[in-house]
């Protein structure tokens, strides 16, 4: 091992070789003494890698795990163009080359700070004075499209027999994240909407309030998943689980008539404007997209007046609601496809009434006890 001086840059090289392996490249080092010890530096690390390259066989370049990833399992999220756009940034970010090896704590601490230096995207043109104006992203959208993602591909890595010396430590990379504040419709807000609802609508939203589904699921909604003769919506849910909800009589009433709109997808809407470019006529009826059900959506929001109310809080509601009918948690995390009994928690506070009505029944009882008790002893 050694460095040495190249006539074409002012800083010092590195060049040797591990186990057949070959390591070069600058050391942005102008001394020789810092220069060597960059190169022992890179040695540690090309141990590291080749061990773990070993290991695994396969190479541990960032890019190359990221394509085995995809090739396995990523394709087939329920967004795959969020994940490969997501992998993509980390790609950029780290470089095609760099081993997940090099990636220890403080590589992904740094991550984490760029990533939360961006600002949200919005359709449209904008001067850079409004892409400078618009909010950084938040915390959550940090672990999940950032931190979650790298952690996701040293997972891969070590279900292929990769071993890490330097993983990060990722619960504390986490960002903090406000707790999900759940939003109760309320029957004023709930005319509102109806009042400010355009027709060929109200069937979509309708069965997004029935059933408490995501928007993407419910927009995607196929007659093939409804059967109504086992009265049944059978569909791949948030994270490829398998979601089966039940065809109430309120559901039917909402689905049955809309047989025959349109072959394949269950929810539609009718064109108010021709468009040559996208082939769309006046009059007619065309699949509801998930962008078209959004717009939609912040029409209607505006339309109506309601105030401080997303689109997710009409599953917080259907939420909701059915706990306090229920009173059963295991209920409410089977309709609402909660993977994890916490998440179903958040409703909890519905139940706080209840609890208040036992306890004051609880006392009422000890109450009447005592004046018994009372009563015998001066009999």
């Amino acid at each position: 091992m050694s460095v040495y001086r190249d006539k074409r840059s002012p800083y010092y090289q590195f060049d040797f070789q591990h186990e057949g392996h070959r390591f070069h490249g600058s050391t942005k080092c102008t001394s020789r003494r810092d220069a060597e010890k960059f190169e022992a530096a890179e040695l540690e690390k090309a141990k590291a890698l080749v061990r773990a390259t070993r290991r695994a066989k396969a190479s541990l370049a960032i890019d190359d795990v990221a394509g085995r990833l995809w090739n396995d399992s990523a394709q087939y999220d329920s967004e795959p163009k969020a994940t490969e756009t997501n992998l993509a940034r980390l790609i950029e970010y780290f470089g095609k080359e760099k081993p997940l090896t090099d990636i220890d704590h403080t590589a992904a601490k740094d991550m984490v700070a760029w990533r939360r230096g961006h600002r949200v995207k919005r359709r449209g043109k904008r001067t850079k004075e409004e892409e400078s104006a618009l909010p950084l992203v938040s915390n959550a959208t940090v672990n999940r499209s950032t931190t979650k993602v790298l952690q996701r591909l040293f997972s891969f890595a070590k279900a292929e027999k990769a071993v890490f010396e330097n993983e990060p430590d990722w619960e504390a990379l986490l960002l903090d994240e406000p707790e999900e504040r759940v939003r109760e419709l309320q029957d004023a807000e709930a005319t509102a909407f109806d009042d400010a609802m355009r027709a060929d609508y109200e069937p979509f939203f309708a069965f997004v309030r029935a059933s408490g589904m995501r928007l993407k699921e419910c927009v995607t909604l196929c007659w093939k998943e409804v059967n109504f003769g086992t009265k049944q919506i059978v569909r791949t849910g948030k994270g490829g689980r398998r979601v089966v909800f039940p065809i109430t009589q309120a559901v039917r009433e909402i689905l049955f008539p809309l047989q025959g709109r349109h072959p394949e997808f269950v929810f539609t809407y009718v064109a108010v404007y021709g468009n040559k470019r996208l082939g769309r006529v006046r009059g007619r009826r065309y699949p509801l997209t998930y962008n078209g059900a959004k717009t939609a959506w912040q029409r209607l929001r505006t339309i109506s007046g309601v105030a401080d109310f997303r689109f997710h809080d009409f599953r917080h509601d259907f939420g909701t609601k059915l706990l306090r009918d229920s009173g059963n948690l295991k209920l409410v995390q089977k309709a609402l496809n909660h993977r994890d009994i916490k998440s179903t928690l958040r409703y909890a506070h519905v139940l706080d009434e209840d609890v208040a009505d036992a306890v004051e029944r609880l006392a009422e009882s000890r109450k009447k006890s005592r004046s018994n008790i009372r009563v015998k002893g001066l009999s």
